[in-house]
């Protein structure tokens, strides 16, 4: 299969509208072509002009390991074009930088859940494009994790830098799908193109959207170094509102829970008591880790694994945002006065708590901190809103 800018790469005539126009890429360390080079090297090399480039969270071509750790406008280092960077004194483009080029290509492995930061990042270039008149192409990549959806829908007066809009956790679009509902839902007028994949399969095994053994995983964010990551990764990512670890400073991020005062079996155990049928598509295994930074750096921790891989894995039936709901309703109901909820400033939110930014709303933590709460309740409150993010975005679907 080919990815957008492998495709614009190769077809003279999709690159045609850009002849005698300046061009900025808006990329990161996975933004690569089919034989590994970067795509700012590929486009330069090709000879188009090439006058920009922006780096979104953990930057263009570095790895800024961890959340708020910004990153300063520079030249790059190969070829000297000014690189602006979207995540360190601004999050927007600023009117400076919105006029060193004509066209935008964005060319972002996303993960296919809300709160990655990278689809905030389209939301925020795709208005600076409308209000001063540039044009925006996607190049687009493939959602790793499919189609499914899963999640509580981003609740008004939730908006943040990882939640760009009314989007369930796990919404199941690419990017440039995305890039048209953004447009349409906030009504902007905006030049914009989507370079499409060619041989997308989305529901095809093995991969069930990110086609193993055509392409190299590359990590598009220090934390993402596989696609059992990415998987799992809807679910996960709450953790990084609590006092569990989630694997960082391990060598499986983002597919651990854990810390030292925790019994993982005693865990597992009453999340199959609790609601075994969120627990299809997956194993879950407790293990031992000790990370060596973040949370609970240096201490040994209890933890679960859950493994979205292997002879478990169901691509229909895995819903890792139930999984890791249920872990914390399972810790509460072990341990009624376990401090969960981590209290501090997430994305530069100062007055909210961490789980409900990620959430968008109090709706999950409510339901954990409710003793009455049963998962059928859980699921009443969130089929909904999967049931109309589906009817919604079938008019998007491009694959």
């Amino acid at each position: 299969m080919k990815f957008g800018i492998d495709r614009l790469l190769a077809e003279p005539e999709l690159r045609a509208p850009l002849e005698g126009r300046r061009v900025a890429l808006l990329a990161h360390p996975a933004s690569v072509t089919q034989d590994l080079t970067h795509s700012l090297d590929a486009l330069i090399t090709l000879g188009l002009n090439v006058t920009a480039a922006f780096g979104p969270q953990h930057g263009l071509r570095g790895d800024k390991q961890d959340n708020m750790v910004e990153s300063r406008d520079h030249d790059d280092p190969i070829h000297g074009v000014p690189v602006f960077s979207l995540y360190g004194e601004v999050r927007r483009p600023t009117g400076q930088s919105m006029g060193t080029f004509d066209v935008l290509l964005v060319d972002l492995q996303d993960l296919g859940c809300r709160i990655y930061t990278f689809i905030t990042t389209l939301r925020y270039v795709l208005e600076a494009a409308a209000q001063h008149g540039k044009a925006v192409w996607v190049l687009d990549r493939p959602n790793p994790v499919g189609r499914p959806i899963e999640g509580l829908t981003l609740r008004p007066g939730w908006e943040s830098f990882v939640g760009a809009g009314p989007l369930p956790m796990r919404h199941g679009l690419t990017l440039g799908e995305l890039g048209q509902w953004f447009i349409d839902t906030l009504d902007l007028d905006v030049d914009y193109r989507v370079v499409e994949m060619e041989g997308w399969a989305p529901d095809a095994a093995p991969g069930f959207g990110w086609p193993l053994g055509e392409r190299i995983w590359i990590n598009p964010s220090p934390n993402a170094p596989n696609l059992a990551m990415a998987r799992a990764y809807t679910g996960t990512v709450m953790l990084e509102g609590t006092t569990l670890s989630e694997g960082r400073g391990t060598t499986r991020p983002l597919e651990l829970l854990g810390a030292p005062d925790v019994d993982a079996r005693a865990v597992i155990a009453e999340m199959r008591r609790l609601a075994p049928q969120w627990l299809e598509g997956c194993a879950l295994r407790d293990c031992w880790f000790e990370p060596t930074f973040h949370k609970h750096a240096g201490a040994l921790c209890n933890g679960v694994h859950i493994h979205a891989e292997g002879p478990a894995y169901d691509h229909a039936a895995f819903r890792p945002w139930r999984v890791q709901a249920l872990a914390f309703k399972a810790i509460r109901r072990l341990w009624p006065n376990y401090p969960l909820w981590r209290d501090f400033p997430y994305e530069y939110e100062l007055d909210k708590l961490a789980i409900d930014v990620i959430n968008g709303s109090p709706l999950l933590r409510d339901w954990v901190e409710d003793p009455q709460a049963t998962p059928g309740d859980l699921d009443a409150l969130t089929a909904p809103d999967e049931r109309e993010w589906a009817s919604e975005r079938a008019r998007y679907l491009r694959y």
